[in-house]
């Protein structure tokens, strides 16, 4: 399919963080866009401010009549996330427009670029929005679809277009087995930590998933993946040529001289060509430092010199809810996280711990579905446990229905934190206030991203107090 041959694209879910990047790409290369979301939110906000027209309501009677004139030249793209009986779905399904997953399209932009792919179960976020700051610090042209905001440039779509065919840099994600749309020249495995198993089953068949990935990768491609990765997957399911290897305690790409800085970590990068001193990356986490090695790797292979690396990730600022530091004075932290998975979530306060080993760690985490919790409920408690305190918001449904037996309080035994509880939303500050801690996170993939304003700005409350 040729996007020469459409005049206007229309988006089903346009709120989501992957859709709305594909359709602020699409509107800066000059298509009409709109779009279909069941809820506003600040995203959608900023869509609607960018001068795309979006409905919250299912009725195909709202829909633009311009985009109603030629449905021929119209591009109707959808995300598994909405509900198949949608009315607008089957009124564009009825009549025959084109229709086309997001990973599609996605696809078919990765098949006409030089593309970097990055997968993973965790850190694909992270690490692509440092290869397209990476490449955009230092002069090169690059579009990224990011699934969340970079901090630098307040978007996830990263765009900056210089002399020759922008390098095309897209998050490649397992949900759904998407990334198998995808044509790269370039991919990463950051992680194939079991998740997903309503989708794959068990670790085994996710695994395959990521073999079949690898095997998307174009001629002469070259595949990074990091060193745990590289070991569930067995030698086998590797290249044998274009091969690199990472990670902080690899043979090959790795980490040496790491300092964990109330702020920042420094680190030196290690590979058998090239060494790279004094490194200091703003965003903090061992794991970001690992996400920092294959960032690097990348922009080595395409000729970027060590110098602009080094400016560039000093510069970087990370991506909004990752390792987001929102209060850190007056002896008081307040730091919040998507972290939604049990080996996200002890990356996450193991780093904390490394920054701050004195404070009382106060973490409040909203589980993200109701299968993710089932499966996973023994590995969310132990990784929680490194907590002191652990306050539980009820699980966030997403696109589940509940199911019998399951729901925060299910990790709450295997906790061994000596502070433990479940509260609702709505008792969360009162609790707050109650216990007042030094050293807050909240952890969550759901709505608990709705809080944080306000626990930030009663945070930074409690600093002026201490400061008084």
């Amino acid at each position: 399919m040729s996007f020469k041959n459409i005049h206007s694209v229309y988006f089903l879910g346009i709120g989501g963080i992957g859709m709305s990047a594909l359709a602020r790409w699409f509107r800066k290369e000059g298509y009409a866009v709109a779009g279909y979301d069941k809820t506003p939110s600040p995203l959608t906000d900023e869509l609607i401010a960018e001068g795309i027209e979006i409905s919250f309501e299912d009725n195909s009677e709202l829909l633009p009549k311009s985009f109603l004139a030629e449905k021929t030249k119209v591009l109707v793209v959808w995300t598994p996330a909405v509900p198949k009986d949608l009315q607008l779905l089957q009124f564009f399904q009825e009549e025959q427009f084109t229709l086309k997953k997001r990973s599609e399209v996605l696809g078919l932009l990765t098949e006409n670029h030089y593309s970097i792919a990055v997968a993973g179960t965790h850190g694909k976020t992270t690490t692509s929005s440092m290869i397209a700051h990476i490449f955009k610090a230092s002069g090169r042209s690059i579009v990224a679809f990011l699934g969340g905001i970079t901090q630098n440039y307040q978007t996830n779509l990263v765009l900056h277009k210089q002399k020759g065919e922008p390098v095309m840099v897209v998050e490649a994600d397992e949900f759904d087995r998407s990334f198998l749309r995808l044509n790269p020249n370039e991919s990463v495995i950051t992680s194939v930590d079991a998740d997903h198993l309503d989708i794959y089953g068990d670790e085994d068949h996710l695994l395959d998933g990521f073999k079949e990935f690898i095997k998307k990768l174009k001629k002469k491609g070259r595949l990074y993946i990091q060193q745990n990765a590289a070991q569930k997957m067995g030698s086998e399911a590797l290249p044998s040529k274009r091969l690199t290897i990472y990670g902080l305690r690899s043979e090959a790409i790795h980490a040496d001289n790491i300092q964990a800085r109330p702020g920042s970590f420094v680190f030196d990068f290690v590979s058998p060509k090239v060494s790279i001193k004094g490194l200091e990356l703003f965003i903090p986490g061992f794991h970001n430092v690992e996400n920092a090695l294959v960032a690097i790797s990348i922009a080595l292979t395409n000729e970027i010199h060590p110098d602009q690396i080094r400016e560039a990730l000093s510069t970087f600022k990370g991506v909004r809810r990752r390792f987001e530091i929102h209060v850190n004075e007056g002896g008081k932290i307040f730091i919040d996280d998507y972290a939604h998975h049990p080996e996200e979530i002890r990356a996450f306060l193991s780093s904390v711990r490394a920054m701050f080993p004195t404070k009382y760690l106060t973490v409040v985490f909203q589980p993200h579905l109701f299968t993710r919790t089932r499966d996973f409920a023994p590995q969310f408690s132990e990784s929680l446990s490194l907590a002191d305190e652990v306050i539980l918001l009820e699980i966030y449904p997403a696109r589940e229905l509940p199911i019998s037996g399951v729901d925060s309080s299910l990790l709450l035994d295997g906790i061994q934190s000596q502070v433990k509880q479940v509260v609702e939303k709505r008792d969360l500050m009162g609790l707050l206030e109650a216990r007042d801690p030094e050293l807050l996170v909240t952890l969550g993939a759901g709505d608990i991203d709705r809080l944080v304003p306000a626990i930030a700005k009663w945070t930074r409350s409690r600093t002026n107090l201490n400061e008084a």
